[in-house]
């Protein structure tokens, strides 16, 4: 298919795919323990019912031991032609009001900007429709054999790598396109080659045997709670970079931002700085960061005059392309015991080992999507790293190891705030990748 055609065929249908997805995004798909199921369920069937409509006429629920249930289906294409999996997942993150939103996260809202707002209308139900849109594309018939995933539990505990591993056979593919990100910004095309990994633990730090009177101990005895920030003060150095000893850590040599342009799309707060050095791609996709993401002690409503003998803290660090997360784990676990000030008790709980990720560049399906991309946008295309954790893909490597991968989307980082309140889409965005998917497609049966 010829560019202009790709790009007449999109724009005719636009309207549609626009209509369909603010449709899905009306249906609250929180997969999240403690939400209803009845939502993610209905997002299960409608998603089912739009792609066999697309073209996936034999796509089904398929069962898995627990969890909602992952949609897959297949279009076989000419003998011999390249197989190509295209992913997506149909549920979201939760959308509290109380974490910022300025319009109703479930009922889609075009905004003066030109963006669309609204849970998930970029992660990852605008992957679903540049899927749907591709398929409509080629009315249901592409050039070469397509398979589909379209995960359920993405966001929350994942039931899909033991699928995946449970059914090898299903997976055994040329080419994954894995739509769950997108470009820098919106209008300037990037492939993701990297994904950093997640480790995480919980450190308990213990000074008391039990609380005691702030005034008549305090100043002598530490308290726990002032110990733990002690501790994890000691895991950052005075730029923000990581203070753990052992972690893995390069220089990227893509694509950049700059420091403004972060800080604007991070929403910082007036006078808060942008931490880390050397620069924004380094600190984000080529260095590790480590947060405490979560703390256990005395509530403010329940505190009183008294030391806190045990505090809490759930520490979560990202690591790069290339580390082995159990050895990167293994060396924040022995800053945490190792660093505990006045003689503080320490012990920590190994929660999370999640692979990082490094898509191959030097093979022919990522030198279509090269070239598809660049046709797409008519602009060169740059490489660019994601901070974000897809452990699912180190999964699908291992059963299909010939695989390439491709990684877009239409999250522009820049605007898109997934996970955020006032989650967007640009339908530009999701015009230009749905070509773009097109042009892969039809270069890949080009290329038998």
């Amino acid at each position: 298919m010829e560019i202009e055609e790709a790009r007449t065929r999109v724009a005719e249908q636009m309207p549609q795919m626009l209509t369909d997805l603010m449709a899905l995004v009306e249906v609250a798909s929180v997969a999240f323990p403690g939400y209803p199921p009845e939502p993610v369920e209905e997002m299960a069937q409608r998603t089912l019912e739009l792609f066999r409509d697309a073209g996936f006429a034999n796509a089904r629920l398929m069962d898995v031991p627990d969890g909602y249930r992952p949609v897959y289906g297949e279009i076989a294409g000419p003998p011999g032609s390249p197989v190509v999996m295209l992913y997506a997942h149909y549920d979201v993150q939760p959308a509290p009001m109380e974490q910022g939103w300025t319009s109703d996260p479930w009922m889609p809202t075009r905004k003066d900007d030109g963006r669309i707002y609204g849970r998930g209308i970029a992660d990852d139900k605008g992957g679903l429709a540049m899927h749907l849109g591709t398929l409509r594309a080629f009315d249901g018939k592409p050039p070469c054999t397509v398979r589909l995933i379209v995960e359920g539990m993405e966001e929350t505990n994942s039931n899909l790598e033991v699928f995946v591993e449970s059914h090898p056979e299903l997976f055994d593919v040329d080419l994954f396109v894995i739509a769950d990100m997108g470009n820098l910004r919106v209008g300037e095309p990037v492939l993701t080659t990297t994904l950093r990994g997640d480790v995480a633990c919980v450190v308990t730090v213990r000074t008391l045997e039990h609380p005691l009177h702030s005034g008549v101990f305090g100043g002598a005895a530490p308290d726990a709670m002032m110990s733990l920030a002690r501790l994890l003060a000691t895991l950052q150095d005075d730029d923000g970079n990581v203070a753990v000893d052992g972690v893995t850590r390069f220089s990227w040599d893509g694509v950049d931002m700059s420091a403004e342009e972060f800080a604007d799309s991070a929403d910082l707060l007036d006078g808060v700085q942008v931490v880390g050095v050397p620069s924004i791609a380094d600190t984000l996709w080529a260095q590790p960061s480590v947060s405490a993401i979560g703390v256990d002690m005395t509530s403010i409503a329940g505190s009183s005059n008294v030391l806190i003998p045990e505090a809490a803290a759930k520490i979560s660090m990202r690591i790069v392309p290339g580390a082995d997360p159990v050895a990167e784990l293994d060396a924040l676990v022995r800053h945490l015991e190792s660093h505990a000030p006045w003689g503080a008790q320490v012990s920590v709980e190994r929660t999370k080992e999640a692979p990082p990720f490094r898509c191959a560049t030097d093979g022919p399906g990522y030198a279509a999507a090269r070239a598809a991309l660049a046709d797409a946008y008519g602009k060169p295309v740059g490489e660019a790293g994601s901070g974000g954790s897809i452990p699912l893909l180190k999964t699908l490597q291992g059963v299909a190891p010939r695989a390439e991968f491709i990684l877009w989307g239409p999250e522009d980082v820049a605007g898109a705030r997934i996970h955020a309140s006032d989650e967007s889409v640009d339908p530009v965005e999701i015009e230009s990748m749905t070509v773009a998917q097109i042009l892969l497609l039809d270069r890949l049966a080009s290329q038998v």
